[in-house]
């Protein structure tokens, strides 16, 4: 029986360190936002003070061919957000798996290119929804690349029903300062149905002034329901703390009844370390179309992160 004992011990030491010089080490990073929040006046009132918090961990390591592998899993208010796995082959890209997520791969990147700021000038607004791309992140497989000074990638998912959604983005740099860009999707709506959106725009940086332009063309499957979306926008910075932005943006519902969406909004955000104060307040006329209808947000918002 003593022999058995050491045995069994010598075999555990043994797997332990072996097992000791797989392991890898996992990151802790945080961030904590406290906002107040005035909402439009027609809208019931409540306690306009909240708070954010997040908990990520990540962790990586390199392999024996030199591919590097990394992994983060976010947490909410405690509650899962999102996670991803990407490995980087370097010259050969790079292929992740995503949830929750979209890893920079796909349509998703491309939701608003136009600068900011703080906040969309959609962001919180009742018609928020309206002429803005959508993307399912659920256990996605992405691959991205870059070719001939182009970055592009892609990504998919199977879904019920033999539905799917997948999509592709590209983008690339004319001449120094200006990015332009083209991402399309096709993204399961149901059992023989799906919305196929399409977005294309560009920035352009010069001094401290960057300047955005957006249009997206969403077309869904129910009939006399489709969108499109004019979004124009610029941010200053005025010194490397400092910033501030304007935009605007105009839906067109293809229902003739409906009239244009209108969103314009400002935001300010300084940064001082770790800290960082964000001021944003946007409006909107005619919301989902119906003409007269109309919403307000305004925030402010001290975030630490940590």
């Amino acid at each position: 029986m003593t022999n058995l004992k050491k045995l069994g011990l010598t075999a555990l030491a043994g797997s332990l360190v072996a097992s000791t010089a797989y392991a890898g080490s996992l990151d802790v990073a945080g961030a904590a936002k406290v906002s107040y929040t005035s909402a439009d006046e027609t809208e019931s009132g409540g306690n306009p003070w909240s708070m954010t918090r997040d908990i990520t961990f990540s962790g990586s390591g390199e392999m024996d061919n030199g591919m590097t592998i990394s992994y983060h899993q976010m947490l909410t208010a405690g509650s899962f957000s999102s996670s991803g796995l990407k490995l980087d082959m370097g010259d050969s890209g790079m292929l992740t798996f995503a949830n929750g997520t979209s890893q920079g791969q796909g349509i998703s990147a491309y939701e608003d290119k136009v600068p900011t700021a703080a906040e969309q000038v959609w962001d919180d607004m009742d018609g928020q929804a309206n002429g803005v791309l959508t993307g399912n992140k659920v256990n996605k497989i992405g691959y991205g690349n870059s070719l001939g000074g182009a970055n592009f990638s892609v990504d998919y998912n199977k879904q019920e029903d033999g539905g799917s959604a997948k999509s592709f983005g590209v983008d690339m740099s004319p001449v120094d300062g200006a990015m332009v860009f083209l991402a399309m999707s096709d993204e399961y709506a149901g059992s023989n149905a799906s919305t196929d959106q399409t977005t294309f725009g560009g920035t352009y940086t010069v001094g401290a002034t960057t300047l955005g332009l957006q249009l997206t063309s969403i077309d869904f499957s129910t009939a006399n329901a489709d969108t499109d979306r004019t979004h124009i926008g610029a941010s200053f910075a005025v010194n490397e703390d400092l910033s501030v932005s304007f935009g605007m943006s105009t839906v067109e519902f293809e229902d003739g009844s409906k009239t244009d969406q209108e969103d314009s909004g400002f935001s300010v955000s300084y940064t001082m370390g770790s800290m960082s104060l964000t001021a944003a307040a946007n409006a909107s006329d005619n919301v989902g179309g119906t003409n007269g209808t109309d919403d307000t947000h305004k925030e402010v918002g001290l975030a630490f992160s940590f």
